[in-house]
């Protein structure tokens, strides 16, 4: 291991910590990242990054997890504004939690059922700078486009408690379509499937939040065991190292994020989008990646 691989390996976690909140799609980010800077550890450097890459949102999760603690956990007697009884043990749980945790299954069941039964297809056909540059255009304008035809228009779901199952498995079909094409983003995917179905535009990045929870927690136990759980001291360092990055600057960007959004709307990653789409569409075609 050099101190190059190091600096490389902090690079990777800051900009996983960044785009995997904003709505500008971190696989893509990091597919690109890497054709300009490789990162190559151990004696098989694609199997290591194909798991580095996806594994390393862990540390972006987790962010989540202390972030809105107390709205993701349901036991605790404090601020239960639905216990499931007034007394006892029931006292402790809040079926509303229950019920958003029920929820954000359900949207999970699309891209996890693809995932598993794709997931190595999808990476060898999609897993490309031409896919990323495609996807990140085409749902920059998608951005565009709903935020401009939502202006001043009241929102359906103002509440992750009006969040229903129908709408969950919506969401969750938007989902899948990030779980294919790199470059779409999933966080944007979610979001922009939300405000299509009138949901609010703080209510749909909080859900957003919350449903990369069991979803990248699957997507990395899948890369680990396909992996096989074999690291060396390197592999092992590296990988830890991404996720603490990724998880300190994660922090400040979901803060960052949700203070934004009560002020902002979107298309400004709208725009971004587009921008980063056609400069490595032309980068490619000029032979640079």
């Amino acid at each position: 291991m050099e101190l190059f691989d190091i600096i490389k390996t902090i690079l990777f976690g800051i900009v996983e910590g960044i785009t995997e909140w904003l709505p500008i799609s971190s696989t893509g980010h990091m597919i690109l990242l890497n054709e300009i800077l490789p990162l190559k550890i151990g004696d098989s450097p694609k199997e290591f990054y194909s798991m580095f890459e996806v594994v390393i949102q862990l540390g972006a999760i987790m962010a989540v997890v202390i972030l809105f603690w107390s709205q993701i956990w349901p036991f605790g007697k404090k601020n239960n504004n639905a216990p499931l009884k007034e007394n006892g043990i029931g006292a402790w749980i809040k079926t509303d939690i229950f019920a958003l945790w029920f929820h954000i299954l359900v949207s999970t069941v699309p891209a996890a059922v693809i995932g598993i039964l794709f997931d190595d297809v999808f990476e060898k056909l999609f897993y490309n700078y031409e896919t990323v540059a495609i996807m990140l255009i085409i749902f920059g304008i998608a951005f565009i486009i709903v935020e401009t035809r939502h202006k001043g228009k009241e929102y359906r779901i103002d509440s992750l408690k009006e969040i229903g199952y129908d709408t969950a498995l919506l969401i969750g079909m938007f989902q899948l379509i990030a779980a294919v094409f790199p470059g779409t983003s999933r966080s944007g995917a979610t979001i922009v499937g939300a405000l299509l179905i009138g949901v609010s535009r703080t209510v749909a990045a909080e859900y957003t939040f919350f449903l990369a929870i069991p979803v990248m927690f699957g997507a990395s136990i899948l890369k680990l065991f396909k992996f096989g759980f074999h690291f060396t001291g390197t592999e092992a360092f590296i990988l830890i190292l991404g996720m603490v990055v990724a998880f300190v600057v994660s922090l400040f960007v979901i803060k960052f994020l949700m203070g934004y959004i009560k002020k902002h709307n979107f298309i400004v990653f709208g725009w971004y989008r587009i921008v980063l789409g056609v400069i490595v569409l032309g980068c490619g075609i000029a032979g640079l990646l």
